[in-house]
């Protein structure tokens, strides 16, 4: 009996080890910008080869018929929390709405709770700025840039895709190498740092490729090239045989370094027991021009192109039975919570996803069922604005919004379209199926009802914060106002916009107003060092803060904006107010004034707490 007992006591010792030492599976995702469904050879794209993506699709679960938002900010934010862009709050890709509601949990928050180390390397896209930024989101390691593309208006000045500066944990550093070979590499980098601090990981890689601008590493543009030249693609002119050799060559760079991550998968014999995803984060850009399979719509359309896109998940060692494809209706909003059961990770609080666990469906238990409905909204870009306005496009509205039930499509409440029937979406019968267009209309408000009071609520920059000080702000968080690209500050474009900020410390604060941001070197009223961009006949900077600028009035009893208003002399890059600002919300304008009617709000504001209020 003694001896039972013993053997019993050993036998549940060793259980217990196991349960400790056993290690969870790590996590890749990689999400690539732009590349839409058609741009995979297995998809059946006749110009690029993909033979990497091919392999990693014939050994994968495929969800076939997976949807995402038709802008990549919203993906983003739904992949990175598992809610609906209406209610995570990065609804837009810029215009102040592209910031990602700071009490919400991450995927990150989640993975890095539960002992993973956590890594983003690529494209970031929700937010630039203190609580935004990924280290303020939960992620250990990351290596990012800011916006839209590289060469945005947040991002280092004259990135070029390579030897790029690029924000390592806060810091900006610059890299060797091109940007998506670089990312790349990160990732693995961090990779292999987990694996020696014996820490499973959680690898989010976004790659920038193959959004726009078109540059791609020149061996990969004439390979592309060369296809090109083939008489079979006659058909095609020589601008859009140009672009695609651009837009294209990216992704020939992206399956070459998928397949380099793959073999390090392998070689550091790491491959059977990680998760790797693979997806994209909306419709192809220049599919309709050349190949769409067989779908109508591009990114930011909502139509089918604009957001059905590929989604691969490879686990060897999950239990997910074969590869092979799985049906039915699933979204972005799904990842987080699937990856969450499948690594059999516990949120600590309740958290309500828009997506749920596709766990069982993944494991072959059960199937999408047929009765789920999906709702695809986000907010449209501000196109006809150069100042804020209450009514702006920028506001998200349940009429914009694409649901979907089975083969069905209900767009913006006023088509209908059958895929079954009309692939191409191309006869709207809105009419001759009433009870259809009721049963989604009735799921479309009560979901608008559940988010309406969230969908339009502006986000707002924390400054004077010891995370961040000074802070740097720039055009592309003015509210509904676009500013996005370095092309439009070289051109001088002429809007105005302000920026939402709360204050986090009284004191005094050092505001620099600036037309090019401080690494450009560049004036306010002339070019850049090297002679590029327009010169503006700028005189003056103004300032205003709202519920501050009395403050200083009275503190100079005078009833002038006298301190708030300076001229701008020849040669200046700066103009600086230093102000008292109190604790809490404000919105902070901008103005630069000149001859010609120039008017135009400052690009840049660099911010900076010198001292607290006494």
């Amino acid at each position: 009996m003694k001896r039972f007992f013993l053997y019993c006591s050993i036998l549940v010792t060793l259980m217990a080890g196991i349960v400790v030492t056993a290690q969870p599976p790590n996590v890749i995702i990689v999400m690539t910008d732009d590349q839409g469904y058609p741009e995979l050879s297995v998809h059946g794209n006749p110009i690029l080869q993909t033979p990497n993506l091919d392999r990693l699709h014939g050994q994968s679960l495929r969800l076939v018929d997976y949807h995402v938002s038709p802008m990549c900010t919203p993906t983003r934010g739904q992949l990175l929390t598992g809610m609906d862009a209406a209610r995570n709050g990065a609804v837009n890709v810029s215009s102040g709405r592209a910031l990602l509601r700071p009490e919400n949990p991450t995927i990150a928050n989640y993975f890095g709770d539960a002992g993973y180390s956590t890594g983003v390397f690529g494209k970031w896209h929700l937010g630039a700025n203190y609580p935004y930024r990924p280290q303020d989101r939960g992620f250990q390691e990351s290596v990012w840039y800011p916006s839209s593309s590289i060469p945005s208006v947040p991002a280092y000045w004259g990135n070029d895709y390579f030897d790029d500066v690029y924000m390592h944990n806060g810091k900006e550093k610059q890299f060797k190498g091109y940007c998506a070979d670089v990312f790349f590499n990160e990732a693995k980098r961090f990779i292999r740092e987990s694996v020696q601090k014996k820490k499973p990981f959680l690898c989010y890689l976004a790659t920038n490729t193959p959004h726009g601008p078109f540059w791609p590493k020149d061996e990969d543009r004439k390979a592309i090239a060369e296809v090109l030249a083939d008489p079979k693609f006659d058909h095609l002119n020589g601008g859009l045989k140009n672009r695609l050799s651009l837009y294209l060559g990216m992704i020939r760079n992206i399956d070459w370094n998928m397949g380099k991550l793959m073999n390090f998968l392998d070689d550091e014999g790491l491959a059977e027991d990680t998760i790797l995803v693979f997806k994209t984060d909306n419709g192809s850009l220049l599919g309709p021009q050349y190949f769409n399979a067989g779908m109508r719509g591009k990114k930011t359309e909502i139509w089918e192109g604009g957001h059905r896109v590929p989604c691969f998940i490879r686990w060897p060692k999950g239990g997910l039975g074969k590869p092979r494809d799985v049906g039915g209706l699933t979204q972005v909003q799904d990842v987080l919570p699937t990856l969450l059961d499948l690594c059999q990770i516990k949120p600590s609080k309740k958290t309500a996803f828009d997506g749920m666990s596709l766990a069982p469906i993944l494991k072959g238990k059960t199937k999408v069922s047929e009765d789920r409905i999906l709702v695809i909204n986000y907010s449209r870009m501000p196109g006809f604005s150069n100042y804020p306005s209450p009514h702006s496009q920028t506001q998200m509205r349940a009429d914009q919004a694409a649901v979907l039930w089975r083969r069905w499509r209900l767009l913006e409440d006023r088509e209908l379209y059958n895929l079954e029937s009309d692939p191409m979406q191309q006869k709207n019968v809105i009419n001759q199926h009433p009870e259809v267009v009721t049963k989604m209309r009735q799921h479309l408000y009560a979901w608008w009802d559940g988010v309406k009071h969230l969908a339009n609520e502006e986000q707002r920059i924390i400054v004077g914060t010891k995370y961040e000080n000074p802070t740097k702000l720039s055009a592309t968080e003015w509210l509904d106002v676009f500013i996005d690209q370095q092309g439009q500050i070289l051109r001088g474009v002429q809007k105005s916009g302000y920026w939402l900020i709360d204050v986090a410390r009284a004191g005094k604060y050092e505001i620099e107003l600036r037309r090019w941001p401080k690494e450009s070197e560049g004036t306010i009223n002339g070019t850049l060092p090297d002679g590029t961009g327009n010169a503006l006949p700028i005189t003056q900077a103004m300032l205003y803060l709202s519920g501050h600028n009395h403050l200083e009035i009275a503190q100079k009893r005078s009833y002038r904006f006298e301190g708030l208003t300076k001229p701008v002399r020849e040669g200046d890059k700066a103009i600086t107010f230093t102000m008292n600002l109190k604790k809490g919300p404000t919105a902070l304008h901008t103005w630069f004034q000149g001859r010609n009617n120039t008017m135009l709000s400052a690009y840049y504001v660099y911010l900076n707490r010198k001292e607290d209020s006494k």
